[in-house]
């Protein structure tokens, strides 16, 4: 289980977008976390499966994803980004 700086064994959930994104209120991200390698699935809002691959400094992340939505497209992604702690233990991730 996730440790105060893992992302093992959690769950994000989307909390905002711009609106190029695909990311919603009702994504949940699961995440796994072996070192500094993190992996994850998702789906939610209008996507049907993504899969997300990346590295993670405790800081800082760096992920790619695949997804397909609801209409059969399929897009590719990539985020770096921030990674904070909240006062009551959950992650926050800031996209650049």
């Amino acid at each position: 289980m996730a440790t105060d700086s893992s992302f093992d064994g959690r769950t994000l959930v989307g909390v905002s977008n711009d609106d190029a994104g695909d990311v919603g209120t009702e994504t949940r991200v699961r995440f796994e976390q072996t070192g500094d390698r993190i992996h994850a699935e998702d789906a939610g809002s209008d996507v049907v499966e993504c899969n997300l691959l990346g590295t993670v400094d405790g800081t800082r992340w760096d992920v790619r994803s695949t997804r397909i939505d609801a209409t059969g497209e399929t897009a590719l992604g990539h985020s770096v980004g921030e990674v904070s702690g909240l006062a009551d233990g959950r992650r926050s991730v800031g996209d650049e």
